[in-house]
């Protein structure tokens, strides 16, 4: 199902085995299509969000919050009329990530989540493999996302061909898959993980040898941290990928006080001029107890701001790399998605389950 600015439908189609082309209720047909709200900053908008302004007043200057507002409140009340709720990855802007987001987190958590709430809509405000990874693990629910084009260097990177050759190459030896992947991927891959536990992952398997895809430099930081034998693809983060070491360096060079956190889909030249590398819960953690009094976190900009927005007496010093992706994701998609119902985000089911046991797995992986 699709909808075009003026929140125009088409059904979608899909192949049934031996039953031909079989036409398949689109989310606006099942819940319907609303009325486009009154966007106006009227007194009642402002009084019934200022609440939200003070959480992110540090960001958003006083004279843009008129322009955000009326959309925060639209969403606030669709989203209870909808009976959906709101994910939002720790990459999205302020205005999204502390104004309309229900659940928070990095791809993984959002998910897990997402399984232990009644709503029976989810948005997911993140990028295309997020909502896919949403579906897997809730595939009772109508998940959707605010725009289908929010993809990612990573999981555009390989495809289930390109592990199917992998494993052609290699057999025999186990593939453990990084979330940062479509689904496609996830169902020729044997066990995944995330930044967090990409370790233990690794460890778990009794084999010597591990394909460890797609995110060479978390690879690359993997095999310092384990005896196995690593092997490796080249795909990479276009956020992460950015960071030098001598940047890092001249930070430090120019101000020896702070300190670099970094995740560790940066080059390992990265990690090893920082004084922490971690996952982005890893991080969140340790800026939260550690309190810094000045720190450089070594990932997308907005993250940044977001933890800023939380913990005070911390100044955060940002080298600003932006997701594209992620900021195709905005009020007004968000909105769009609540009226229209779209883009909502299927998995071929002739994928889904083994897609689905990849995650699980890890998942259910005793650390």
């Amino acid at each position: 199902m699709e909808a075009g600015d003026g929140g125009e439908i088409r059904m979608q189609e899909v192949q049934s085995a031996g039953a031909g082309i079989v036409p398949v209720r689109s989310a606006a047909e099942r819940y319907g299509v609303l009325e486009r709200p009154d966007l106006s900053f009227t007194p009642a908008v402002a009084k019934e969000t200022e609440h939200l302004y003070e959480r992110v007043k540090g960001f958003i200057p006083a004279i843009e919050w008129p322009v955000f507002a009326p959309y925060v409140h639209a969403i606030n009340r669709l989203k209870k009329e909808r009976g959906a709720v709101i994910l939002a990855h720790n990459y999205q802007t302020p205005e999204i990530f502390h104004c309309v987001a229900d659940i928070k987190g990095d791809s993984l958590q959002l998910a897990r989540d997402a399984t232990r709430v009644d709503a029976e809509i989810i948005i997911q405000c993140g990028v295309h493999f997020m909502a896919e990874t949403s579906k897997l693990l809730n595939p009772e629910k109508t998940v959707l996302i605010p725009d289908g084009r929010a993809g990612c260097s990573l999981s555009e990177s390989i495809t289930g061909d390109d592990v199917r050759a992998l494993k052609a190459r290699y057999p025999g030896v186990p593939v453990v898959t990084y979330v940062n992947t479509s689904a496609d991927v996830k169902a020729e891959t044997d066990i995944c993980c995330t930044s967090s536990n990409a370790v233990a992952v690794v460890d778990s398997l009794e084999s010597d040898t591990v394909l460890c895809i797609p995110d060479e430099y978390l690879a690359m930081n993997v095999a310092k941290k384990t005896k196995k034998k690593i092997l490796t693809w080249q795909g990479h983060c276009e956020v992460h990928e950015r960071f030098t070491a001598e940047e890092l360096l001249e930070y430090k060079a120019a101000d020896p006080s702070i300190e670099i956190v970094a995740h560790p889909e940066c080059h390992p030249s990265v990690l090893a001029v920082s004084d922490y590398a971690g996952s982005t819960a890893g991080m969140i953690d340790y800026v939260k107890t550690k309190r810094p009094g000045r720190v450089l976190l070594v990932t997308e900009c907005s993250m940044a701001s977001n933890i800023q927005a939380e913990v005070k007496g911390v100044d955060f010093v940002k080298p600003c790399n932006l997701c594209p992706h992620m900021k195709r994701i905005t009020l007004p998609k968000i909105l769009d998605s609540l009226l229209f119902m779209t883009e909502e985000v299927t998995v071929d089911p002739a994928i889904a389950g083994r897609a689905r046991f990849a995650v699980e797995r890890m998942i259910n992986l005793k650390q």
